[in-house]
């Protein structure tokens, strides 16, 4: 007979011991690490882990767009740069652009290429047109006044400019250092996964402030897996 746990479906796995897997969920500890720590078998909580960030990911998606100043910017994550490969995207790399709103939180999608029309298409969608842009110089961020977007500011990095007064976009790049610190301890994620673990990380970086531990059972209580 199953094991009654509100947490978790149809799941051998009582909930007290349930709930310890998702406080180590939430101190980052690997797959591994958990299973070793709580007895359960690895495969069940690369399970009961995948599960957790398909959650995940669906709550991302369902962000309000971002008001108030917003940062925009691109990122480009897996192998090391190829040699011979120039230019913005390094090749075989993963592009991600992210929004961050100031002291707030970040959405960050995938996206096949950094031209204007890829990424104006998720700036209309994520973020309200009142919104205080900040972004570099690219030229991917030319026209966003024209379609209503008339308070955008730019640094050009080109020009070894990096921050005028309040003009700068520290906070999204602060955001990439983390996502890939983060990243790197997984060794290398497959390309099939990698959605996943981005908005990990980004749900991780909205709840910075919070306790991460009770921010996963309300998650789960709403929507067990």
């Amino acid at each position: 007979m199953a094991v009654k746990n509100r947490y978790y479906k149809r799941s051998r796995i009582s909930e007290a011991k349930f709930r310890q897997l998702i406080r180590y969920f939430a101190m980052d500890f690997t797959a591994t690490d958990t299973a070793q720590l709580t007895d359960i078998s690895l495969r069940s909580v690369n399970t009961i882990y995948l599960k957790l960030r398909r959650q995940i990911a669906v709550v991302c998606e369902q962000q309000s767009p971002l008001q108030g100043a917003v940062e925009v910017d691109e990122s480009y994550f897996g192998a090391r740069r190829v040699r011979g490969k120039r230019g913005r995207g390094a090749y075989g790399k993963t592009i991600v652009f992210g929004l961050l709103k100031r002291d707030g939180m970040v959405y960050t999608e995938i996206v096949p290429d950094c031209t204007k029309a890829t990424l104006q298409g998720v700036i209309r969608g994520y973020i309200a047109p009142d919104t205080v842009i900040h972004s570099d110089g690219w030229r991917g961020y030319d026209g966003l006044v024209d379609i209503g977007f008339d308070k955008h500011f730019r640094v050009n990095h080109s020009a070894n400019e990096f921050a005028r007064g309040e003009y700068h976009i520290n906070g999204i790049e602060s955001f990439w250092s983390y996502a890939k610190r983060r990243l790197q301890k997984f060794n290398g994620v497959a390309k099939h996964t990698f959605y996943l673990h981005l908005k990990e990380t980004e749900f991780r970086f909205n709840h910075r402030r919070d306790n991460l531990y009770l921010a996963l059972l309300r998650l789960l209580k709403l929507n067990p897996l």
